[in-house]
């Protein structure tokens, strides 16, 4: 899809009166997230964590973006250990229609779970309310999502040291708080990736 694509989906979604939802996925390791911080002067801050191996929290995550005035900004996300399969997207998609209501313009990348068989015939079971629109290849930086990603890992889940996946996923629900108390950052979400509504 094209930038002019983009714009068009972006259009569409306001003359049909739909909510527009940008879907991404990253993970999370139980290797920490080396990030600057603060410690006393002389005291070095020394982050320990093992070194045998680690396990992966695999996150779903939507910016979900209804255009009014002012501007209505929402985050879901559902998270997963391993990998994302079409059985995690399809979840997640049906996770999504419980909490919007209306249309939706959704707009993701060509991850090969995006594009598998199952994922196409749960889309197509959904056109009533659901149209997909596909990001272009090589061009993270058109999806607000990944300003999510960023923020998480840059201080949710900075250096933390977990023992299992299970601090990870209280920090991140702890994030998720923070941002429904401050949508003002998922609306710099969407204007850090130059995009406006």
């Amino acid at each position: 899809m094209a930038e002019g694509d983009l714009a068009g989906a972006k259009k569409n979604a306001a003359r049909r009166g739909a909510t527009l939802v940008f879907i991404d996925e990253s993970g999370f390791s139980e290797r920490p997230a080396v990030r600057r911080t603060w410690a006393p002067r002389g005291h070095t801050p020394v982050l320990s964590h093992r070194t045998r191996s680690w396990s992966q929290l695999s996150v779903i995550g939507a910016l979900v973006y209804r255009a009014r005035t002012p501007l209505r900004a929402r985050v879901l996300w559902m998270s997963h250990p391993g990998a994302i399969r079409s059985p995690q997207i399809v979840r997640f998609l049906r996770h999504l229609r419980r909490h919007i209501r209306g249309p939706v313009v959704l707009l993701w990348d060509g991850l090969h779970a995006h594009r598998s068989l199952e994922t196409r015939a749960f889309l197509e079971s959904q056109r009533r309310w659901l149209r997909v629109h596909r990001l272009p290849a090589y061009a993270p930086e058109l999806n607000p999502v990944e300003g999510l990603w960023a923020w998480c890992k840059g201080t949710v889940t900075a250096n933390l040291c977990p023992e299992s996946l299970d601090p990870i996923r209280q920090q991140l629900r702890l994030g998720r708080r923070r941002l429904d108390r401050h949508p003002d950052l998922l609306c710099g979400f969407l204007h850090k990736a130059g995009l406006f509504i």
